[in-house]
């Protein structure tokens, strides 16, 4: 008879749960979470529409021939690429990269690329993570993602140090996106950590510009390398925000509500004090860039837009 009653009790703790989680993403705008926040200026905005062009460009598999450049390019000059290595070249340790000397603005760029949905290794090194499994400067960090800067960072230290030591005006600029930018984030953690092995340059010369990037810092990090990491998250963009592992998010695409449904279980159980308090849990790198539009309903005019898109391709149209 106990097991009767408690029944109905537990159906309307989950109801109200996914009432919850339906009010909150269909009336709340992602703006509200950053309108305590302070304005940007324009001069510490100005390089992350250049940044992500040149993020775009390493999509693109010749740059003399652009297929998908926007108007007025990329902004990138060929001639001055220093290298780039796609899958075969970094063997599936880390997305495809490219080097480029930006001589007019006196900058080493270093771009990685975003996830490619048909490679098999940018899966491996996203899911590649087990809460509280690797520590970086007294902090946490993403497994796989760290493996991966790692590579990185090994494969370019030589060629860094020389072009540092060649050209010692300029800055040296770490750039990615979603994939790449978690990459690239802890990359310049890595490189700060190592700046023996790339000639004990000021910190103030490096600077990095993560583009929707995974969570992939512990907060403590993330305070500390505010000064030089810069994240940039477009309005309800999932990958930065999502509190739930990504490797329980794709193993559970048959039964994503059902996931969804027991994550806001779980969050509205959890006070957000006793979150911020876990030093485990992963954040979003450095400082954070909300580009938000104010509106209700944003998730709901992005869904059926996608939606439409699909069924246009469908259709052939």
């Amino acid at each position: 008879m106990s097991i009767t009653c408690c029944l109905p009790i537990v159906e309307s703790v989950y109801c109200l749960a996914c009432a919850r989680w339906l009010w909150k993403k269909c009336l709340y705008s992602a703006g509200h979470e950053s309108e305590n926040w302070g304005l940007a200026t324009a001069e510490e905005f100005a390089p992350v529409p250049r940044l992500c062009r040149y993020v775009l460009a390493e999509y693109e598999d010749d740059l003399r021939n652009p297929i998908w450049a926007p108007p007025g390019g990329y902004g990138i000059n060929p001639d001055w690429i220093v290298h780039r290595k796609d899958y075969d070249e970094t063997l599936g340790r880390a997305p495809p990269y490219m080097l480029y000397m930006d001589h007019e603005r006196r900058d080493i760029v270093l771009i990685i690329r975003g996830l490619n949905l048909a490679k098999e290794s940018d899966y491996a090194v996203l899911l590649d993570n087990k809460l509280g499994q690797t520590k970086l400067d007294g902090g946490y960090v993403h497994n796989g993602l760290l493996k991966s800067a790692m590579w990185v960072f090994d494969a370019e230290c030589e060629v860094l140090k020389e072009l540092l030591e060649s050209f010692p005006e300029y800055t040296l600029t770490f750039a990615g996106h979603s994939l790449g930018a978690g990459v690239v984030a802890l990359l310049t953690i890595v490189a700060v950590q190592n700046r023996e092995k790339l000639g004990n340059f000021d910190r103030k010369r490096i600077r990095c510009y993560a583009i929707a990037p995974a969570r992939c810092t512990s907060l403590n990090l993330a305070v500390r390398y505010a000064d030089i990491i810069n994240s940039v998250v477009l309005q309800d963009d999932f990958l930065p925000r999502t509190t739930t592992a990504l490797e329980d998010v794709f193993k559970s695409v048959l039964c994503l509500p059902c996931l969804l449904c027991l994550m806001c279980l779980k969050d509205t159980c959890i006070l957000e004090d006793q979150m911020l308090r876990d030093p485990r849990r992963l954040y979003a790198p450095g400082r954070l860039y909300h580009i938000v539009e104010r509106k209700p309903m944003r998730c709901m005019y992005q869904a059926c837009g996608l939606l439409s898109s699909m069924c246009f391709r469908a259709l052939g149209t």
